[in-house]
């Protein structure tokens, strides 16, 4: 059996004497989407800064593909969106691209580059504009696709989706599974669970810094005997 992309094995975290992770299992498999859903405050962002080792953990432990997530070995699988995605604002789009790819230590493929840009439906024209004059979808767009462009085994995408018209967000989706049809896993959190019952193979209900379901969307339906996911959603929060 292949080693999870991702393991969280009973993980805490507290802060301010309160605790934001109270325990909590998680496993990713490779070529595998999880949605981790939960309402505002429930620990997510959280979770995702243990993960990155933003924070340290007061119990539990984390492995990236095996590898303990405090060892900057286990990081270099890994391509990270943060929700509140600010670009420099001097810098253009296509030379941001070309600067997390360097991060990287990964080529800058002009090819790879305009696919990708034509995936997202960018306006190749913005790449050579400052990011200080993109809208907040252009700006979402330009960091998804230089995550994405990165030759990683694992994406963790915090609310990828955000700002992202209808058809941006559908777009958004099928550059996302064809990262997963060569294998890669992808964390995402996300508030619209539509986009999580359409994309990801399973959703982890995070609630009060625990896990209260995982498992399919359809089995999350199921077990709480709910119409829909939403319904199922808010049996696990209530």
């Amino acid at each position: 059996m292949p080693e999870p992309a991702l393991r969280c094995s009973q993980v805490t975290r507290r802060q301010g004497g309160h605790t934001v992770l109270d325990g909590v299992d998680l496993e990713l498999a490779p070529g595998e989407i999880l949605g981790l859903a939960g309402v505002n405050g429930a620990g997510k962002t959280t979770l995702l800064r243990c993960l990155l080792d933003f924070c340290a953990l007061d119990g539990g432990a984390i492995a990236l593909f095996g590898v303990p997530h405090a060892r900057p070995a286990a990081r270099r699988a890994l391509a990270y969106l943060p929700e509140r995605f600010n670009p420099p604002a001097y810098l253009s789009g296509g030379e941001f691209v070309a600067h997390v790819a360097a991060l990287h230590g990964q080529r800058n493929d002009p090819a790879a580059v305009a696919a990708m840009v034509e995936a997202l439906e960018l306006d190749a024209a913005a790449l050579r504009r400052t990011a200080r004059h993109y809208s907040k979808g252009m700006t979402q767009k330009l960091g998804l696709a230089a995550t994405l462009l990165l030759d990683k085994r694992l994406y963790v995408l915090d609310e990828p989706a955000s700002g992202l018209d209808p058809k941006a967000r559908a777009l958004f989706k099928r550059a996302v599974l064809a990262r997963r049809a060569q294998g890669a896993a992808v964390l995402l959190t996300s508030h619209a669970l539509a986009d999580v019952e359409e994309l990801c193979d399973r959703i982890a209900i995070l609630h009060a810094g625990c896990i209260r379901f995982a498992g399919t969307p359809a089995a999350c339906i199921a077990h709480y005997g709910a119409a829909g996911l939403e319904g199922a959603f808010l049996s696990a929060v209530t």
